[in-house]
């Protein structure tokens, strides 16, 4: 019999009643570190989607923890939390001092540490460019810091860079990431996981307007006056098909932390930047799927609406209406200019190297562009419910969210927009 999850209580416990959940998290402390934790205190954080963190101290020592937690992690197999790979690679890694790579009781402690998250960082400058006052400093400070941490991470994928077995690239715990939300385990039957918890069944409610999940999942939606081609219900079926774990050992595998968002990521002195909380982390990682949170998470995601969507509303304005199977959404959210200059990087630095490596080794899939979009689509849509009412999401960033996850996922039926821009911009033909 699988012992039920500790972490998965401790989050729940969180929301519920604090008191508890710090004993609770005492008890953990003690039961896998022998730690006797005192001041134990949860860090309420928008960015922990599906992780906890916050601070303790034991033994005169200040220490901050986080854990990620999965959907039935309790069943989980293979290593997480693997630190060590990264490190042995290259990449700049803030070592934990205490670990638990055990199912259901994964937990990371890390020496505290004074400096920002870059997500924290990234923030304050997208919200002083919002308010028209922009840190020009600031933001130019950031960009060096990212195009270091990107120089980086593409010297390490070009360096590990190597083909992978099916059974190699399925092993890699990745994708509890993407296809794995899809589907219930075992057994990997669709539709299941987080897309039958959070849609299936379910009212999309949109400024003005509610649609039952089969009407709105089967219309093509039409953004800011362009149509899309696929519909929110066939780029999950894609995306089932396409990102498959065993079938993406087509373009081969790098050693990659494959969870970096930017809350995951600190911001240091120089500037300079450093992982964190590797629970993906892994030496096979699909070389699609390598970059595709850090790409989503730290530009498409914001400003705003994933993280903060009470304040999206009240910066951003969205309406929508109907017409024969399709459903127009237009809204005044854009991407900041700063986050346009880190996806650039990000094109230059990381993923047209990749490509153009790829290419030169016979590893370059012919549809990469698809597969890229797909991974890209499943980041918001199956990290937290989108739809409004059913967790943070407001109608007005319900609706920015559904066409920010349909305009990286589907190509366009002509013209450009952010995400063809960004795929011209890393391929290695152009």
């Amino acid at each position: 019999m699988i012992a039920p999850s500790r972490t998965a209580e401790i989050r729940r416990l969180a929301s519920t009643d604090e008191g508890a959940a710090t004993a609770a998290l005492t008890a953990l402390f003690a039961d896998l570190f022998g730690l006797v934790a005192e001041g134990v205190a949860i860090n309420r954080d928008q960015y922990s989607l599906n992780s906890l963190n916050g601070f303790f101290s034991a033994d005169g020592a200040d220490y901050f923890f986080k854990f990620h937690q999965e959907d039935g992690e309790e069943a989980m197999t293979g290593e997480y939390y693997r630190a060590d790979i990264l490190a042995r690679a290259g990449l700049p890694v803030d070592m934990p001092v205490f670990v638990s790579n055990l199912p259901g009781e994964q937990v990371l402690v890390y020496r505290r540490r004074s400096d920002p998250r870059f997500s924290d960082v990234l923030r304050a400058l997208d919200v002083a460019a919002l308010d028209g006052r922009r840190d020009l400093t600031g933001e130019a400070d950031a960009v060096t810091a990212e195009r270091g941490l990107d120089a980086a991470i593409a010297r390490v994928y070009l360096d590990s860079l190597h083909p992978l077995t099916p059974a190699e690239a399925a092993a890699e715990p990745i994708h509890r990431l993407f296809h794995d939300r899809l589907v219930d385990m075992p057994g990997r039957r669709f539709p299941g996981g987080r897309l039958a918890s959070f849609y299936l069944g379910q009212t999309v409610r949109l400024p003005g307007l509610e649609l039952a999940w089969a009407d709105f999942a089967a219309r093509r939606l039409v953004i800011n006056g362009r149509a899309y081609r696929q519909t929110v219900g066939e780029l999950f079926a894609a995306a089932r098909a396409r990102l498959k774990p065993e079938l993406l050992a087509d373009a081969g595998g790098v050693v990659a932390h494959g969870d970096a968002h930017n809350a995951n990521v600190w911001y240091g002195e120089g500037p300079t930047l450093s992982f964190y909380d590797p629970a993906f982390a892994g030496e096979h990682v699909p070389s699609l799927m390598a970059e595709a949170k850090a790409t989503f998470h730290n530009v498409f995601a914001h400003p705003l609406w994933l993280y903060d969507p009470a304040e999206a509303t009240r910066r951003f304005s969205a309406s929508v209406r109907l017409g024969e199977g399709m459903l127009s959404i237009d809204t005044d959210w854009a991407l900041t200019d700063l986050r346009r200059t880190l996806l650039a990087a990000k094109a230059e630095l990381v993923w047209r190297p990749l490509l153009a490596t790829l290419k030169a080794r016979g590893l370059l899939p012919a549809d990469w562009r698809e597969a890229i979009r797909l991974a890209l689509f499943l980041c918001p849509t199956l990290v937290m419910n989108l739809r409004a009412g059913a967790a943070t999401h407001t109608e007005t960033s319900s609706a920015i969210a559904f066409a920010v996850a349909v305009m990286v996922g589907s190509a366009p039926d002509g013209g450009e927009d952010d995400m063809t821009t960004f795929l011209d911009a890393m391929d290695p033909d152009r």
